[in-house]
């Protein structure tokens, strides 16, 4: 028998089309809950500290719409982060800004750093958790770099850059979670909701037994 809790509502704290497409991919069911929150951080904090926090602060801050609108809900909260000598780049504030971002990152590795909390209103459990995955960058020249920007691709991305996207050329290799990279690793994830009691694998059974659609691969 598939425990009900396995069909809870999670309300993703985001705006990212990208997250909200990853989350999906648990097929649980999802409401998309934008935080608003602000995302400065003092200077001098570490990448897990920025990521994490960041990833709390923004389930926070719709935790009181939650507690009208689904009370017995996970919210779910997340931040990504590139981190290049020790130096965390974040969105690039304009197309110049991009170009000189990834003019630093070609053709050598970088890390990125991506933190999840989650929120549960039934209990007032929250977890946090961070994963980092590093990414080797092509050598590229800068007619490359400059092309790549005015995509408008980078705009909206931590370094300047969406290995889901057209930003996939530039990479040579990986070592970890790609989808830590897209921006939200869903393994870690799934682990953080089965200790608050929702099984990803068993609300997949579940729909699968209610006439939900197979995917194969």
């Amino acid at each position: 028998m598939t425990d009900n809790r396995s069909r809870r509502q999670i309300v993703l704290a985001s705006t990212s089309p990208r997250r909200q497409e990853l989350i999906q991919m648990l097929g649980l069911p999802v409401e998309v809950m934008p935080s608003g929150a602000d995302e400065d951080t003092p200077a001098g904090w570490k990448p897990e500290q920025v990521v994490e926090s960041l990833a709390l602060r923004k389930a926070e801050a719709v935790l009181e719409r939650c507690r009208l609108a689904a009370p017995a809900a996970v919210i779910v909260g997340s931040d990504t982060v590139v981190v290049l000598d020790g130096e965390i780049l974040g969105k690039p504030r304009n197309p110049e800004e991009a170009v000189s971002m990834l003019s630093r990152l070609q053709g050598r590795r970088h890390a990125v750093y991506t933190g999840i909390a989650c929120v549960d209103l039934s209990t007032g459990t929250s977890l946090l958790r961070h994963r980092v995955t590093t990414v080797a960058m092509k050598p590229l020249l800068e007619t490359q770099i400059e092309s790549y920007v005015r995509t408008g691709e980078p705009m909206d991305k931590a370094g300047a850059y969406g290995i889901q996207g057209l930003g996939a050329v530039l990479v040579e290799s990986i070592e970890g979670d790609y989808f830590n990279v897209v921006g939200l690793s869903i393994s870690m994830l799934s682990d953080m909701l089965l200790e608050l009691g929702i099984s990803v694998l068993d609300g997949c059974l579940q729909s699968s037994s209610q006439g939900g659609r197979n995917m194969t691969r």
